[in-house]
């Protein structure tokens, strides 16, 4: 008899699922068993990349141009999903950008852009979602650990924009529970990303604090998700999960 896979008929949609962590959740979730379907904005080639090794691998896979910032694009690319496999059971909330400096020195148009692409682009996601979603439905949320503890100056708008998603997060649980829909944000620390690689700047800040002695590789974090993804998590809900090698220790 062949082992089914856990997360076999379902459909998963990762927003960013072109580069670094959205990549690695992608692949994670194919090779888990679901259909996946990622949304990207400026790295065509690098999602058309992932969509290929899930295929190769025997997966299914979909690429969706859609920026997380236009509420237009991320409802239709909830609709697309469904027209593409049927079903939506999984929704992860990667796609996300990071634009910092001093709160004196922030435009506000990179406040409007983060706000946009961080924290409204995850609600119509989710609200998209939970208007299709059935029971036993996953929302998972990918937030910072810098909601927990700010290692250095600078990123006072990005931790604005991740500590709304962890609120979220604990509200919308009451709201989805009786829907047997469970909601949960992964809050990754230092993670070897395009945004913040291993050797980069931060690194040089960061990285002695980091009690396992490296730093996070993106598929630490897609092994989180695939959890909360997963039948073994049904009781897991308006979790906090701090996947950061014990940076907050």
């Amino acid at each position: 008899m062949t082992n089914r896979l856990p997360l076999e008929g379902k459909t998963a949609l990762v927003t960013g699922g072109s580069r670094s962590i959205g990549a690695a959740i992608a692949k994670r979730l194919a090779a888990d068993g679901a259909n996946v379907v990622l949304t990207f904005s400026a790295s065509p080639g690098k999602a058309f990349e992932v969509v290929q090794a899930i295929e190769a691998a025997g997966g299914r896979a979909l690429a969706i141009a859609a920026d997380a910032g236009d509420p237009a694009a991320v409802r239709a690319a909830v609709t697309r999903t469904v027209e593409a496999f049927g079903s939506l059971d999984i929704l992860v909330n990667n796609a996300g950008i990071a634009l910092g400096g001093p709160i004196q020195d922030i435009s506000f148009e990179d406040y409007q852009r983060m706000i946009a692409v961080n924290v409204t682009g995850v609600f119509v996601a989710t609200q998209e979602a939970a208007r299709i979603m059935k029971t036993g439905g996953r929302i998972i949320h990918i937030g910072s650990s810098m909601t927990h503890y700010a290692a250095f100056p600078t990123a006072s708008l990005y931790t604005l924009t991740k500590g709304a998603i962890a609120g979220f997060n604990r509200s919308l649980a009451r709201d989805l529970g009786p829907l047997g829909i469970t909601v949960n944000t992964v809050h990754p620390g230092p993670t070897d990303t395009d945004m913040n690689p291993d050797g980069g700047p931060v690194s040089e800040i960061v990285g002695p604090g980091i009690a396992i002695g490296r730093y996070g590789k993106p598929e630490d974090i897609a092994s989180v998700v695939a959890f909360l993804a997963s039948p073994e998590a049904a009781f897991v809900t308006a979790a906090d999960i701090i996947a950061d090698g014990g940076f907050t220790a």
